[in-house]
């Protein structure tokens, strides 16, 4: 590729527009354009990198067994209904009508469209298993689209369904899949993890994140320094601490008037966050469905974790208590509420380290006042429940029994999920099994988010200069740099013969031809993070020798030809 005859168009300035250090760079480096919010034009440059992940992707799926299809972005509202998500799937689902005011919408995803092709397909056990995957553009109209193509309203996904007669044939795919996903990304040259995951809006049981580890990551992972245990923080157990320690202090009132939080309080006391607890009021419903009253209790140095509360019994769909809910069984105003002598009978949910706990400090249910000394089975009753209700946090003990946990960042990039039998039962799959009778496949899931990896590479592979690509995703694996080709043509001669060497080696090269100044040409190939540059010039070709410089290196070399070579096609 000469770089005269391709259209490059980086930019100087920072875009006003983006957040993020991926948004940033690939504005800068004219990968992508914005036509709408949530909407991006792939420039030249920015689609041969695209199309280095999509081929990545196909490859290793292509060598996992699956096959690849290809699915209508459209799709009608009745397959939707069928599986109840045309409403419950929310506001992203873009719902539009043909001339005929039929409905439709615009995919986010695929399973109710591959389960009608499978029960239309599959008839008997000799079918499966099977694995069907596509590359193909999906939409989920985001509130509020941001990050550029990290968390764009349309964008590129690979997803994959497969299709099982046992739950043990299911478990044997998922661990291919994942196993895939783990080779598909090492081989994009990433950091990441795999981790235990919520399964979400999709539904089934075990699910897996793949995460590219950066400092920008949405997501906090918890994972153990001494094992390959990890786990997205909303999943991530709380291991029960020890023991409860033995009362020791007598259960006295502090005058607490303007100190409505467990930070404030600790500070007042002059004692540590951890002997505080924290008590958040929330409606759930009982056994017969009606409203609940409910007070979980963690530690004033942890958080409640919603999704862990969300499984608990009743507490499905809870929402938090109103003041005057508070008022009435509580007798307090929000920044003084405990579990003692509440006004009404309430549900009280204590997390793994509140039960441990011994001399605390917890809101009185009395304005103004907390209460210190506190000490379960002597001040107040037991709680109703002891659940894990809190998010892991930095230091616990690895649910696995081996090492502590970290805290890292994280950018989800793949899902893998056993579905089960949901979509299958919801839409009458059936296949005739081995005797002969109806049998409904169990069903696998499995995505990533092929244009996301192209900005979470950035996040994780970039420096003041600009993006430095990993090998296998940047545009081209090296440039050979002709500097003041007018004025010799012997280097215009040696730079066309070193490229075409280089292109006969396998390398996947590019010819800056453009006539540029050197610095504007070096900047331009750190911008857009070409891990190998080459630069011909007349001082060196005297000298017999080519200045070479890898991205991430902080020092050009003069080598020979031979050498140039092996450093790159090596």
């Amino acid at each position: 590729m000469r770089l005269s005859q391709f259209h490059l168009h980086t930019s100087k300035e920072t875009p006003a527009e983006a957040e993020i250090v991926s948004h940033k760079l690939m504005l800068k480096a004219g990968m992508i354009r914005k036509l709408a919010a949530g909407l991006y034009t792939w420039s030249p440059l920015g689609l041969r990198v695209l199309r280095k992940v999509e081929r990545a992707v196909r490859e290793e799926m292509n060598a996992a067994g699956a096959i690849e299809v290809l699915m209508p972005s459209v799709q009608p509202k009745e397959l939707w209904e069928e599986t109840g998500r045309w409403e419950k799937f929310g506001g992203q689902l873009l719902k539009i009508q043909d001339r005929k005011e039929a409905w439709y919408c615009y995919g986010p995803t695929h399973e109710e469209v591959i389960t009608d092709f499978a029960r239309n397909e599959l008839a008997s056990y000799k079918q499966l298993p099977v694995n069907f995957f596509q590359i193909q553009t999906k939409f989920r109209d985001e509130i509020r689209p941001r990050f550029g193509v990290m968390r764009a309203r349309e964008f590129l996904m690979k997803d994959a369904y497969s299709f099982h007669l046992s739950d043990q044939d299911l478990d044997r795919e998922y661990r291919n899949m994942y196993d895939t996903y783990s080779r598909i990304f090492t081989r994009l040259g990433l950091k990441f993890r795999a981790v235990f995951a919520d399964t979400g809006a999709i539904g089934g049981s075990a699910s897996h994140e793949f995460h590219v580890l950066a400092d920008s990551g949405e997501d906090a992972i918890a994972f153990s320094d001494g094992s390959d245990y990890a786990a997205n923080v909303e999943l991530a157990e709380a291991v029960a601490p020890h023991a409860r320690g033995a009362a020791a202090e007598a259960l006295r009132k502090i005058d607490t008037p303007t100190q409505k939080t467990c930070e404030d309080v600790a500070a007042l006391m002059g004692i540590a966050l951890a002997r505080t607890v924290k008590s958040v009021a929330i409606v759930g419903a009982d056994g017969e469905g009606k409203p609940q009253f409910v007070l979980a209790l963690v530690r004033g140095d942890h958080a409640v974790n919603e999704i862990k509360l969300s499984k608990l019994a009743g507490l499905a769909e809870y929402r938090l208590a109103t003041e005057a809910e508070i008022l009435e069984h509580l007798g307090a105003q929000p920044g003084f509420l405990g579990p003692l002598k509440p006004v009404k009978t309430i549900r009280v949910i204590a997390d793994r380290s509140v039960a441990a706990m011994h001399d605390f400090v917890v809101g009185a249910n009395e304005n103004g006042y907390h209460l210190a000394g506190v000490n379960w089975g002597r001040d107040l009753a037991e709680p109703d429940e002891i659940a894990d209700i809190r998010n892991a946090v930095a230091g616990d003990p690895s649910p696995d029994g081996q090492g502590t946990l970290g805290i890292a960042r994280g950018i989800e990039v793949g899902h893998v999920f056993q579905l089960g039998r949901k979509y299958a039962e919801a839409m009458k799959l059936t296949v005739l099994d081995e005797t002969g009778k109806a049998a409904t496949p169990a069903m696998g899931c499995y995505g990533i988010g092929v244009s996301r990896i192209v900005a979470a590479a950035i996040e994780q592979n970039h420096d003041d200069a600009g993006i430095a690509w990993p090998e296998a995703m940047a545009p081209w694996q090296a440039v050979v740099c002709m500097i003041n080709p007018k004025n010799d043509a012997a280097v215009t001669e040696a730079a066309q013969a070193l490229y075409r060497e280089l292109l006969a080696a396998g390398v996947d090269a590019a010819l800056d031809d453009r006539g540029l100044r050197p610095g504007a040409m070096f900047a331009d190939m750190e911008l857009i993070g070409v891990p190998h540059r080459v630069v011909v010039s007349e001082r060196g070709l005297a000298a017999g020798s080519f200045e070479y410089r890898h991205r991430r290196a902080s020092e050009a070399e003069n080598l020979d030809r031979a050498a140039v070579l092996a450093r790159i096609a090596g």
